[in-house]
């Protein structure tokens, strides 16, 4: 029994055993979907006759004889849960790194059949890995700065998220030759930059530079918050009543009418750095009210070769979310696969009076940097694109490029390939017009493929193929580069049910949901989550709706104003079981008189913006709709990366959850009276009811599952209900948003300072603020960890090993093993 030959590991065992822990799903669950993005999804042998594809959904590394460019298929190795990112460090050994289950996956592929020989530990959502150093010796890996296997989670502080003014981005780096012999290996550096998650990483042509990518790394926008407080002294427009001491006054932003002429609740303001200056739409400088520096730092230089490698360098003002870089063998210059995001202009709709950002939300861009000099060049894709004009023109979609992901250049530094997940394509450009911005957008130049969805690519030029995945069907194309077109297809085994395959294209697909071809679902809510920005999508041209959502208590309803003001962009995982949508709950089954509690109904209600926002001439059929909507309700959260694999609370974090459930918190009720925390019922901090809690526009009460997500942004002015903390500048910080629905209160334990909480003693507000960080998820923490046991282990290997049995007998998570037996793949499961 596979229980048995876990528990007795006392044992010499003579084979290799994976262990995996798996989420629980019952055989009458939906399935559970991650929409984790791949990085480097291909690699190829040293040698060139092996391709290696991860098989993001199914948890397996596929391999393929790359048979003179016309892969065929040898065999599959369970990895961990969601692979992303695979890199061949010799013709023998392969590495894969496993998004969700935080590990590398070190596979022997010399042996018949291949097998993992050891699993490497490191930090929260790895995503990327490339070799370099002397002799191409040293792993870098991408990970974020917190998770159960970081060294930056302590008791007292996990993952420093109270910490201001740190970096929030890791590269681990590994001796390849000798990992160590610690629980997860031994890296022999982490190294921290100052950006928030990273994921792409390249090298320089000569091996002894590596250049790592910050994933959404801003792009030095940040909020104001509706009401401040201000005096005399102050170079902003602020008003100062009659009756107020000591000139003392509440700053009120301008927010303009609706073009009815009603009047707009009081909302905050986006504003953005100029170069010397937060301004405005308007060009108001409001520098006085932002305490704290973005300096955007988007690309960072790592030396390889260093006895301990160190950051060297850093490139800002690439771009807002970074997806993928290449290096030009020749030049050494590093090609950005990134987006731009124009979420400073305010307002969705026709725009009949105003500004609108319909149809351009982010711009597709190519961002070349030179090392040597320094310099940025930030190159638009979609530069025929008449923004002005709504529906775009026929034909304007056909020579568009959205959503950048895989790239590659040619040997001779001549031709660069692009794949545009949200096209369907592949762009093809010469070097030398990319860089001096003189090609022209023109579908001739792009490679059609017959799948959707392609994230990413690997170029083969001694058989003169480009291989690339795709994700709507989960399968690999084969392009022949001479003739510019795909002449295969290959499946991968897919887990997947029909409705995730059939709904997931409209996400992203900025051909079917947009006129322009550049706007997509996913353009802000990045894999299916969110840019970490706010956007002021107010529609002057729109009308007040009536609020018809039940609330926690029975006070009169108010209406949804069309001039909402700035809100920060929701995570779409995680929204099944929650009711109403968005931060008003304004989509929502109740505004056609049926259940306001029907996520299903709430997100068909967002067919409007199909037309409102993303410039489409019409919403999505009523089939389309509900494929959508069938596909993302089955989109999850990942685990909490904080909270202990054990699911225990330290003693901090279990004091903030007595107190959550415990006393009444602001002269009403509990914590959890509003923010419902129910796992068994699927509640993570709402039930999706609505409530006022003392802010300007009444609020559906949120989900708290993502807190530890949003940390970065320290600093703001004061503001009425809250006078504490550090109003001094802040310094040099990583985001421009925090928390509450626009993003400007920077930190939770300002937030939970409010004057409509009461805390016996101030330790009892900073522990609600730890266990807001380690809020439940809908998966367990030990879900997707994983151990490699060799012969009887290490008492550090066997202890994970019993930690991972233990969980899965309380049914935390299913418990599989893999491993190679007399020649033979062999499995189990624990029951």
């Amino acid at each position: 029994m596979v229980r048995c030959n876990i528990m007795n590991k006392k044992v010499q065992l003579l084979f290799v055993l994976l262990i995996v822990s798996f989420f629980s799903q019952s055989a009458n669950a939906g399935f559970t979907a991650f929409e984790s993005g791949q990085v480097r999804p291909i690699a190829q042998s040293p040698d060139g006759n092996k391709l290696f594809v991860v098989n993001t959904p199914d948890n397996q590394l596929e391999i393929f004889d790359v048979n003179g460019g016309s892969p065929t298929y040898v065999e599959s190795v369970t990895v961990g849960l969601e692979p992303v990112a695979v890199a061949a460090h010799s013709n023998g050994h392969v590495w894969v790194v496993n998004y969700l289950s935080d590990s590398i996956s070190i596979i022997d592929v010399s042996t018949s059949p291949a097998r993992v020989i050891k699993t490497l530990l490191v930090g929260d959502e790895p995503a990327d890995i490339v070799f370099a150093g002397t002799g191409g010796n040293r792993a870098f890996i991408t990970a974020a700065h917190r998770g159960q296997n970081s060294p930056y989670t302590s008791s007292t502080n996990p993952g420093e998220l109270t910490t201001p003014g740190i970096g929030r981005a890791d590269v681990w780096i590994f001796d390849a030759t000798n990992t160590g012999s610690s629980l997860g290996g031994d890296p022999i550096a982490i190294v921290t930059l100052f950006g928030d998650t990273p994921k792409a990483l390249t090298v320089s042509p000569d091996g002894n530079t590596v250049y790592a990518a910050i994933f959404k790394s801003g792009n030095q926008t940040t909020v104001l918050h509706e009401e401040v407080i201000c005096d005399a002294g102050d170079t902003v427009p602020c008003s100062i009543k009659a009756g107020e001491v000591n000139g003392v006054g509440k700053l009120t932003l301008p927010n303009p009418k609706s073009i009815s002429g009603q009047v707009s609740p009081e909302t905050g303001m986006i504003v953005k750095y100029n170069g010397s200056q937060w301004v405005d739409g308007s060009g108001t400088n409001w520098s006085t009210l932002v305490r704290f520096n973005l300096p955007d730092k988007d690309v960072f230089a790592i030396d390889a070769d260093a006895l301990t490698p160190v950051e060297t360098d850093s490139f800002s003002n690439v771009g807002t979310v970074l997806f993928n870089m290449a290096v030009n063998p020749v030049s050494g210059k590093i090609y950005v696969a990134n987006t731009e995001a124009v979420n400073e202009v305010r307002f969705e709709g026709q725009g009949t009076a105003s500004t609108t950002v319909q149809g351009h939300l982010h711009e597709a861009r190519i961002t070349v940097i030179n090392p040597g000099t320094g310099t940025v060049n930030p190159i638009h894709l979609n530069k025929h694109i008449d923004y002005s004009v709504t529906p775009a023109p026929a034909g304007t979609n056909d020579d568009s490029l959205a959503t950048p992901k895989g790239i590659a250049v040619t040997a001779d530094g001549a031709t660069l390939y692009v794949v545009a997940k949200s096209s369907g394509k592949i762009g093809v450009f010469s070097t030398t017009t990319l860089e001096n911005n003189s090609f022209t957008p023109d579908s001739e130049n792009h490679i059609t493929l017959s799948a959707g969805g392609p994230d990413g690519l690997l170029l083969d030029e001694t058989n003169n193929r480009l291989y690339v995945t795709t994700r709507f069907d989960n399968a690999l194309s084969v392009i022949d580069t001479g003739t510019a077109s795909e002449i295969s297809h290959i499946g991968l085994h897919n887990p997947e049910p029909p409705s995730v395959i059939a709904g997931r294209q409209f996400l992203y697909d900025a051909n079917q949901t947009s006129s322009n071809g550049e706007a997509s679902c996913a353009s802000c809510h990045i894999e299916g989550d969110k840019d970490e920005l706010a956007w002021d999508l107010g529609d002057p041209d729109g009308s007040v709706i009536t609020d018809n959502n039940p609330r926690v208590f029975p006070f009169p309803a108010t209406a949804f104003h069309p001039m909402k003001g700035p809100m920060t962009s929701q995570t779409l995982r995680g929204m099944d079981g929650h009711g109403p949508m968005h931060w008003r709950g304004d989509r929502s089954g109740a505004n056609s008189g049926d259940d306001a509690l029907d996520e299903d109904l709430a997100f068909k209600t967002f067919n409007v913006a199909f037309e409102g926002l993303l410039g489409r001439a019409a919403p999505l059929t009523n089939a389309q709709m509900q494929a959508y909507t069938d596909f993302i309700l089955q989109v999850m959260p990942p685990p909490n990366p904080i909270r202990a694999l054990d699911n225990s609370l330290t003693t901090s974090q279990q004091s903030g959850r007595d107190f959550y459930f415990g006393p009444v918190s602001d002269g009403i009720a509990n914590c959890n009276t509003c923010h419902t925390l129910n796992v068994a019922s699927g509640f993570f901090g709402t039930a999706g009811l609505s409530s006022f809690e003392g802010a300007i526009q009444d609020l559906k009460v949120p989900q708290l599952r993502n807190m530890y997500d949003k940390v970065g942004m320290f600093g703001m002015p004061d503001v009425p209900f809250n006078n504490s903390g550090n109003n001094g500048h802040q310094g040099d910080q990583i985001r421009g948003f925090g928390y509450t629905h626009d993003g400007a209160i920077d930190t939770l334990e300002r937030f939970h300072n409010a004057s409509l909480f009461s805390f016996p003693t101030n330790q009892q507000r900073l522990d609600i603020v730890q266990f807001m960080f380690a809020f439940d998820s809908n998966l367990k923490p030990i879900v997707g960890q994983q151990i490699t046991l060799t012969g009887a282990g290490s008492t550090a290997t066997n202890e994970r090993i019993d930690l991972l049995i233990a969980r899965a007998l309380a049914g935390d998570a299913d418990l599989i093993i893999k491993g190679n037996i007399s020649g033979l793949q062999s499995g189990g499961f624990l029951q």
